[in-house]
């Protein structure tokens, strides 16, 4: 059984930071060969796509959104995949989610559908 479980996540205001993490397990979960992911997803709205890391660490991707305040890191060590947030908005509030999927093109990293492996997801809220 494949688990994700994310931590981090609490109450923060505008400007401050976060660091959210996910641990991962499972007896048929190789770490290394997936690719990384975190979503989001706020009250009403769509499930979507925040930042990616590829199985080496070197490649990542970000939604435009958060390009320059987020930064995706991973540690194929300890089988955890992080995401630093900074100067954190109002509209960043959301359920953050980790996602892990195998044999995903760059390309399609911002598609969730790609994801086999879900968290239940971490609430993250920002006061104005």
């Amino acid at each position: 059984q494949v688990q994700l479980v994310e931590s981090g996540g609490g109450l923060v205001q505008a400007g401050g930071s976060l660091r959210l993490s996910c641990t991962t397990s499972g007896r048929t979960f190789t770490f290394s060969r997936n690719t990384m992911a975190w979503f989001r997803q706020a009250p009403g709205k769509e499930r979507e796509f925040v930042a990616a890391v590829g199985w080496s660490g070197i490649s990542t991707a970000y939604a435009d959104s958060v390009k320059g305040r987020f930064t995706v890191s991973r540690d194929n060590a300890k089988n955890t995949v992080s995401l630093q947030m900074g100067s954190l908005k109002p509209e960043d509030t959301a359920v953050y989610y980790c996602a892990a999927g195998q044999a995903i093109t760059i390309l399609t990293w911002t598609v969730r559908e790609q994801y086999d492996y879900w968290g239940q997801g971490t609430q993250v809220t920002v006061s104005s």
